[in-house]
């Protein structure tokens, strides 16, 4: 496993969000926490009975804020109440930073995934997932890249030749700086044969951000979860050139994947949820049972049909050595691609 990275070198044109965060908070009232036998569970019981707070580590409207709003959703017959708040900045660093304060509380948890991999490496934090406790993988998502309707980009292969013909004229509009989108920007150009240094990235804490400049004309391109961009398309505002994923997905039936369109790039990325780290044993099974519980509910089914996310939950050990895997694998594609030092 490679050591801390120090800061990124900034050889890529992108614009980072290193504003202070905007914290938002929702809650939603409902009943107090039973089971089917109108009993409090033996989770919610070794938890104290404690109100579970999730954190959006973003700002609203993207992927990590669907997620935190669906868990809140599905844990509602589970354990009765929950908060949502975000944190926005910097790939979920800031949001991972101040989530570090919360040792040792198991009613604190966080949404993360693949981005704050990303952003964790690039931009050298100094809180990293070895500062959590990992509870369970949720979903799998795919990158999709829209253009505007309007444009005279019609395919995917005509983003390519733009991009062939002069890159640093075709701008992209995605997620954190070092996140996923930042990363298939940079594969696609290493797939033509260019120097990802030349790409114009515009980073966003937010998907909805992403998608508002592209639609304003100050980005060629958007790259953003399908989830995030799929009502856009429906809608008639964007046209999805492609989509991540190995095969083509029942959400945008149409859309063909990088590779039918001529890339041969894929890319995943998946979202899952922490809690602290200082949880005793106890606290941390509990956690999973009543995620266990949620991603069993039909309420879960229906958030995962709706969205479009492909289910991959994982637990336990196996968690754990995907995260670290992951982080192995994040920081060579970084370092491929020009984001590591």
């Amino acid at each position: 496993m490679p050591g801390t990275p120090t800061a990124p070198r900034g050889r890529w044109r992108s614009v980072l969000p290193w504003a202070l965060a905007v914290v938002t908070v929702g809650a939603v009232a409902i009943t107090a926490p039973v089971d089917a036998r109108g009993e409090a569970t033996e989770a919610i019981d070794v938890l104290g009975g404690g109100q579970l707070r999730i954190m959006a580590p973003a700002d609203p409207g993207g992927g990590w804020d669907q997620t935190s709003r669906e868990l809140q959703a599905s844990l509602r017959d589970v354990v009765g109440r929950t908060e949502v708040y975000n944190v926005g900045g910097a790939g979920g660093t800031i949001g991972l930073s101040q989530f570090n304060g919360y040792t040792g509380d198991p009613t604190e948890l966080m949404t993360t995934g693949a981005i704050m991999v990303g952003a964790i490496e690039s931009n050298a934090s100094p809180v990293s997932l070895d500062d959590v406790t990992p509870l369970a993988r949720l979903t799998t998502d795919y990158v999709l890249i829209a253009v505007p309707a309007d444009s005279p980009i019609q395919t995917l292969q005509d983003l390519a030749d733009e991009m062939t013909a002069d890159l640093g004229a075709v701008s992209f509009a995605g997620g954190s700086a070092g996140g996923v989108e930042q990363i298939l920007a940079g594969l696609m150009a290493l797939e033509l044969g260019l120097d990802p240094d030349e790409l114009s990235y515009v980073a966003h804490s937010g998907g909805g951000e992403a998608l508002t400049t592209v639609l304003s004309g100050r980005a060629t391109a958007a790259l953003s979860g399908v989830s995030e961009i799929e009502p856009q398309v429906r809608a008639g505002t964007l046209r999805a050139l492609a989509v991540s994923s190995p095969e083509r997905l029942d959400t945008v039936p149409d859309v063909p994947t990088m590779q039918e369109a001529g890339l041969d790039v894929e890319l995943p990325n998946w979202r899952g949820v922490v809690a602290p780290a200082g949880i005793d044993d106890e606290e941390r099974a509990a956690l999973v049972d009543i995620l266990t519980e949620m991603h069993e509910s039909p309420a879960w089914a229906d958030a995962l049909e709706r969205r479009g996310w492909e289910d991959s939950f994982l637990t336990g050990p196996e968690f754990e050595e995907f995260i670290a895997s992951e982080r192995e694998t994040t920081y060579d594609v970084l370092d491929q691609i020009g984001l590591i030092p």
